[in-house]
């Protein structure tokens, strides 16, 4: 499991007897020893990330996801090679991935950015740290390497997968997709994503402070983990009801509040270029008033929903915009839109909004605090089913 160089087919494929099934106990035994490593306090201090991924890869969770995998209609097989390509701008990502496909029995690379930043090499680290005693088999089969720029290993990549699990920007997407697969392999594709957040004026109003406060605290860390450029950290917060300044503006003194007391800092380049990106929108037209209490903090007036950016700003800045109720922001909405995390309203709005959208864009609709958190359903796909195949008999 340790990052290496190599440079043909070869070094990746394994020996026919290396076979692993749906669920391998082998496989479960190895992800759950290193749930445990990253939910150690020490590594959980250093990185609070990296609790989510251990929650993630505990046993219970693990059998639920096997249990997705199964079927009653069919038998249910690892789709074979997978060849992951996550990005370096969410340094966990590549770890839910992989654990999914690993779990369903199949044999992985995984291409570990060289500007992946400390949460991967800690990652790594416990990888290794229960390899040592796991079955010979996971080292086998499952392979995390680091490489530059080479056409070469990444074609003779694509050339051995089954499947190639593609993260990042359209552009990364493209980058990738230059490369041919075999005629019966296939791409699954994560490309550039926009998410959103929205607070319900009379819910948050109806709230009592500790409540305010909670949820601010979920929305700093689904906006500042990974400098809010994980496709599910909320950019655009939609105020919705009538006059709602006074929400802004308490939810922004507790973010400062909240961002200040947790650490959370903007190195002073991010906050120039933060700053460059806001009045361009602003002599666009698209923002009307500007707010900078802090470097970490960036408020920005929406002249109209339609204005919200859809590219990313800087880290910790929030446009606003005001709509008098969900099913305004339906228009607005497309396929690039993936989570829309919210506060204050009734399961009954959720629904209503949800179905109004009608699959036209929003792949995830989830509380404050909850975005970053990885489902075994991503981006509209169910992942345990997308990992494994299937045989049916007629008799």
């Amino acid at each position: 499991m340790i990052r290496f160089r190599f440079g043909s087919e070869s070094d990746v494929t394994a020996p026919v007897d290396d076979r692993l099934t749906v669920g391998d106990d082998r496989v479960i035994d190895f992800l759950a020893k290193v749930a445990r490593k990253l939910l150690a306090p020490a590594v959980a201090r250093r990185h609070p990330e990296l609790g989510s991924l251990g929650f993630f890869m505990r046993p219970a969770e693990l059998h639920r996801a096997v249990t997705r995998m199964r079927r009653e209609d069919a038998f249910v097989f690892p789709r074979g090679n997978v060849f992951h390509v996550p990005p370096a701008n969410v340094d966990t990502i590549f770890v839910y991935s992989w654990a999914l496909s690993a779990l369903a029995g199949n044999h992985n690379v995984v291409r570990i950015s060289e500007r992946s930043a400390n949460a991967a090499d800690t990652i790594l680290e416990a990888l290794n740290e229960v390899l040592g005693d796991a079955d010979p088999v996971i080292g086998r089969t499952q392979r995390m390497v680091t490489y530059g720029r080479d056409d070469a290993v990444t074609a003779a990549l694509s050339q051995w997968c089954d499947l190639r699990v593609i993260w990042g920007g359209d552009a990364a997407v493209e980058a990738i997709r230059k490369h041919p697969l075999r005629p019966s392999a296939r791409d699954l594709t994560f490309p550039d994503r926009t998410s959103w957040a929205a607070i319900s004026a009379a819910g948050w109003r109806a709230a009592d402070p500790a409540t305010r406060r909670e949820a601010v605290v979920g929305f700093s860390n689904d906006a500042y983990w990974f400098d809010q450029a994980a496709c599910s950290s909320p950019r655009t917060v939609f105020l919705v009801g009538e006059d709602t300044a006074d929400v802004r503006a308490e939810f922004v003194d507790l973010l400062l509040e909240v961002v200040d007391k947790r650490g959370w800092q903007v190195d002073a380049a991010m906050a120039v270029e933060k700053r460059v990106n806001a009045y361009g929108l602003a002599a666009a037209g698209a923002v009307s008033r500007m707010d900078f209490p802090a470097n970490t903090v960036t408020a920005l007036s929406l002249a109209a929903v339609a204005d919200a950016p859809r590219r990313w700003i800087g880290a910790g800045a929030f446009p606003f915009a005001e709509v008098g109720s969900l099913l305004d922001l339906v228009p607005a909405m497309n396929r690039q839109d993936q989570t829309f995390s919210h506060f204050g309203f009734s399961p009954a709005e959720l629904r209503a909004f949800a179905l109004e959208l009608g699959g036209r864009g929003v792949d995830r609709i989830v509380p404050f605090g909850q975005a970053l958190t990885f489902s075994a359903i991503w981006d509209g796909y169910d992942l345990p089913r997308e990992f494994t195949r299937l045989t049916t008999v007629a008799s």
